[in-house]
């Protein structure tokens, strides 16, 4: 096998496990959990905790409904250009692996949440105080596009609160990383980190 070969085995089984895995678990989620609902997994700092977002990572909003469907398509466009450019770093011949590796972990993750957000409107009901039915016969909680990514993973490391002599915020609750994120968002974040590492490593030190 040629090393161009080798790397799009790579990368597109990286692609489809990783998209495969997301979506997995994010339908389980959907069919086992109401919004809200909690499973502990490891005492109290790691949980899994269903929230549904608009469709930009670790919960955040934009922009309404119009917004929304301008996200979609902007990680639409923006899986097809990372793919693509991929596939121009594979011909090319002397892209080294991990930087192939990290490009289809973001791909991959685009891709996950872009599932959500393009059909999963469509194919269930929504989650409010009820778990959703998947394929119902009366149709799905909203159109195409419209759809709400599932996030689940949620590690409250530290909870605590704010001492009373910290301005504004004194005698509030503390918790320390309160985000709550799926697979793709995972698969983003590590190979945004990795690449960054890898190109320090050979800016400064290599």
């Amino acid at each position: 096998m040629t090393n161009t070969k080798k790397q799009y085995l790579i990368s597109f089984s990286l692609i489809g496990v990783i998209l495969l895995m997301d979506q997995i678990l994010k339908i389980w989620i959907k069919t086992h959990l109401h919004i809200g609902e909690e499973i502990p997994m490891i005492g109290d700092w790691c949980k899994i905790r269903f929230i549904e977002n608009e469709g930009m990572a670790f919960g955040f909003s934009f922009g309404g409904t119009i917004g929304k469907i301008a996200l979609t398509l902007f990680r639409f466009i923006a899986s097809g250009a990372i793919l693509y450019y991929i596939i121009y770093l594979i011909k090319k011949q002397k892209t080294p692996m991990s930087v192939i590796i990290c490009m289809s972990m973001i791909v991959a993750g685009a891709l996950g949440n872009l599932v959500d957000s393009c059909f999963y409107g469509m194919i269930f009901t929504d989650s409010y105080y009820q778990v959703a039915t998947m394929f119902p016969p009366e149709g799905g909680y909203a159109p195409f596009l419209q759809g709400k990514v599932v996030d689940m993973f949620y590690f409250p490391i530290i909870e605590s609160t704010w001492p009373q002599w910290v301005p504004f915020i004194g005698g509030n609750d503390f918790v320390f990383f309160n985000a709550i994120f799926n697979i793709a968002d995972a698969s983003i974040s590590i190979a945004v980190v990795w690449m960054m590492i890898y190109y320090i490593l050979v800016q400064f030190f290599i």
